[in-house]
């Protein structure tokens, strides 16, 4: 048999106490919060031109049905829709992270009332 004893292993390492408190966010700056307005204030607009156009492309569908002479209208709705479509990436680019900053400037109380 052998004259050696098994390793001991050293006793645990000081480390984080039983009472764990998740890492705090960094507070927001001014130039964030504001970003936040802007972002949230560009998609309002881009979503209120949308509803613009799908409203003014009803409307030239309408005056193309109802004479022949006025065709050239349902063509320039369906550029209108062609419009709608290609701008619905840019609100959804602009106006999630706008959501989510304004969520977390008003998680921080830091929002001007």
């Amino acid at each position: 048999m052998s004259d050696q004893q098994p390793i001991r292993h050293p006793d645990r390492a000081p480390g984080a106490h039983m009472a764990y408190a998740p890492p705090q966010a960094p507070a927001v700056s001014d130039t964030y919060r504001r970003w936040a307005g802007i972002l949230v204030r560009i998609a309002a607009v881009i979503a209120f031109l949308m509803a613009a156009a799908f409203v003014a492309s009803l409307v030239l569908l309408v005056r193309a049905d109802a004479d022949t002479r006025n065709a050239a209208y349902g063509y320039l709705a369906v550029v209108l829709w062609a419009g709608i479509v290609l701008a619905i990436p840019v609100l959804l680019a602009v106006g999630i992270p706008g959501v989510v900053m304004r969520r977390r400037v008003r998680q921080q109380g830091t929002w001007p009332s």
